[in-house]
């Protein structure tokens, strides 16, 4: 097994010390990248043909998954060392991309949206498990001593990029209003 599959797996597995190693080593900033775009990919995959067209579908959606997790990605940043620093918070941004990069693993599992009337409970299970890992990654990145507050981050991000993914999909797919 390669170690980007083992990072990949210990960090669905919400593996604290595999979060603490990629939040010092700078050489996984590559790797936390992959893996968002392999959950992106997943996710585009895993819609089918939600929007008529497999195609079509799996751009828009790849599209949207990586816009919304950019935007995610930046707000938390913003909000947890800006807006609700802990008294141990020192991170730069590269720190959360690659602890919030490798929290879209569980996003791998995406592509089994793809099984007949699969898609509603594979996104609705992993989308769960993706913000529980976004937290983990969050709370690690940012050097909270509880996840409450990593909690508080992420959902505040969330409800603010998922306004982005809607703005998005608005000029992206207009027939999806």
């Amino acid at each position: 097994m390669s170690l980007f599959a083992y990072r990949l797996m210990a960090a669905a597995m919400l593996d604290a010390a595999m979060y603490e190693g990629i939040e010092a080593d700078r050489r996984t900033t590559v790797q936390a990248m992959s893996a968002v775009a392999l959950a992106s990919l997943a996710a585009g995959i895993g819609a089918g043909d939600w929007l008529g067209n497999r195609m079509v579908t799996l751009a828009v959606v790849a599209a949207l998954a990586i816009i919304t997790w950019s935007a995610w990605a930046m707000l938390a940043f913003q909000i947890g060392t800006r807006l609700l620093p802990g008294p141990e918070t020192q991170a730069d941004w590269g720190q959360l991309l690659r602890t919030t990069g490798f929290a879209a693993a569980p996003g791998l599992l995406l592509v089994f949206g793809v099984i007949p009337h699969g898609r509603g409970p594979v996104f609705a299970v992993v989308g769960g498990w993706m913000f529980a890992a976004m937290v983990f990654g969050v709370k690690h990145a940012l050097d909270y001593r509880h996840a409450s507050r990593a909690l508080a981050v992420c959902f505040a991000a969330a409800v603010l990029s998922l306004a982005v993914a809607f703005a998005a999909s608005a000029l992206m797919a207009p027939g999806l209003q």
